[in-house]
């Protein structure tokens, strides 16, 4: 039963069944042992202060306080010690963590899902995420041996810990502001409710006007920005509300979404654009490498190689996108779900740090944010659209046959390239369906591209 809740890159499932305290346990159990074990495989022997010390968090959800505790009497039971950072957006661990120098950490969390969904993120020592590649299997075959969850006959330590301050204070260095700037903030019901009080009030020459910043156990509308009807709440009120920009976080808050004061949503590769532009501009960044989501538009690389950075293309993915910023020493990375890494953040995504920066890029212009992402409206594009396709790879094959004469790279699914015109076509982890990710020229040329992919991958199908 417990191998259902694993999923590519952590833990997740519906509560109480089939994760609930039992499965947790195990989880957390599982987790301490690979980590006193396994460590060394995955993580080429990386050095900690606290080699027997994992961090554990928790999200808003009713039921995450009791698996977060579950969680943790499993991490005991390996004779670990658990220090607990209370409720806290995802972004959180990754500070903690280091913050701790402790071997990992475990954010109670099921992100987006509704709020029947629970589950786990797992980091290593720095944390570094573990994934399927990198200790998750591993941790789900512990799992699967442990028959029940119960006394071992050892017991970590547990302590509880405040580090809000510190937190704080690591993201606001990311916060500079040359003019006063007001923004309407939706949290979803979700972690920005008390993350955003607790680390942005009081800043000098920024108003915050919240929406649904209450944290009720349930959820206004669905927690997940990237999906347009989701925004729709917040654009109504920033009809009647004067602010400079809108902001919309998911529900643990590591990935946030932006609306410019025309009510326009703006793509993440645009964000990615943007921010790449102001990190190479600071002196201490020239020629830095910028990490990319490969679904991105080409204004990404052009942006980059215009102010003297390094394009790092990658595979969609918050592991493979942290790896190659960590490798390659980029100062900045991003991906088309919303998530932004930043070397200065322990190569993790931060919805917080996203949110300073693009804040303070703002209030280095006189303009609004629309005129700002406006350069980078260049090409046009499909957004991500899916098909129903029972044999994938036969459909890749047949996109390879159809346009041979194209510049073609396998990276992640296939991408096609004209010049003039691109699209990638990427497998679904768990379902038997096609991405389809196309920019062209110009809307006419979007929209012949779109109807001879069409021909091939049949029609698109909506709800994903």
């Amino acid at each position: 039963m417990i191998e259902k809740i694993f999923k590519a890159y952590d833990v997740r499932s519906t509560y109480p069944n089939p994760l609930n305290e039992e499965a947790a346990w195990k989880v957390g159990h599982a987790t301490a042992q690979f980590l006193k074990r396994g460590r060394e495989t995955h993580f080429g022997g990386i050095k900690v202060k606290n080699e027997n010390t994992i961090v554990i968090g928790r999200d808003m959800r009713p039921h995450s306080p009791v698996l977060a505790k579950a969680l943790a009497d499993g991490v005991r039971s390996v004779g670990f010690d658990v220090i607990d950072v209370g409720m806290i957006d995802t972004s959180f661990i990754y500070f903690a963590v280091n913050h701790f120098d402790a071997v990992g950490g475990i954010q109670t969390t099921a992100s987006h899902n509704p709020i029947q969904y629970n589950g786990f993120k797992i980091s290593g020592p720095k944390a570094k995420p573990i994934g399927s590649a990198t200790g998750l299997e591993e941790i789900k075959r512990i799992a699967m041996t442990l028959r029940t969850a119960g006394s071992t006959g050892v017991m970590g330590k547990l302590e509880e810990v405040d580090i809000w301050p510190q937190y704080r204070k690591h993201v606001l260095q990311f916060l500079n502001l040359r003019r006063p700037i007001k923004v309407l903030v939706d949290a979803s019901n979700g972690m920005a409710g008390k993350m955003v009080p607790t680390v942005f009030d009081g800043v000098r020459d920024l108003q915050i006007v919240p929406l649904n910043f209450e944290i009720t156990g349930s959820f206004v509308h669905e927690p997940n920005p990237l999906v347009e009807a989701n925004l729709s709440q917040l654009k109504e009120r920033m009809k009647i509300t004067q602010v400079d920009l809108g902001a919309c976080f998911d529900g643990d808050a590591d990935r946030c979404m932006f609306v410019d004061e025309k009510l326009n949503t703006i793509g993440c590769d645009l964000l990615t654009a943007l921010m790449a532009r102001d990190f190479l501009r600071m002196p201490q960044n020239k020629g830095s490498a910028i990490v990319y989501d490969l679904r991105s538009s080409k204004v990404v690389v052009e942006e980059i190689k215009a102010n003297g950075g390094v394009p790092k293309r990658e595979r969609v993915g918050h592991s493979f996108m942290k790896k190659t910023l960590a490798e390659s020493n980029a100062v900045f990375g991003g991906e088309l779900s919303g998530h932004f890494y930043f070397r200065d953040n322990f190569n993790a995504d931060s919805g917080a740090i996203a949110f300073a920066r693009v804040l303070s890029i703002l209030s280095q212009t006189r303009g609004t944010l629309s005129e700002l992402i406006a350069p980078f409206k260049k090409y046009y594009q499909s957004g991500e659209l899916n098909f129903q396709v029972e044999d994938k790879d036969a459909k890749i094959r047949e996109l390879a046959d159809t346009y041979k004469k194209a510049e073609i790279d396998y990276l992640d699914g296939i991408t096609i390239d004209f010049g003039d015109w691109w699209f990638n076509v990427r497998k679904s982890n768990t379902e038997p369906l096609l991405r389809l990710n196309l920019e062209a020229s110009s809307q006419a040329q979007l929209e012949e591209k779109l109807s001879e992919l069409k021909s091939i991958l049949g029609e698109p199908i909506h709800g994903h």
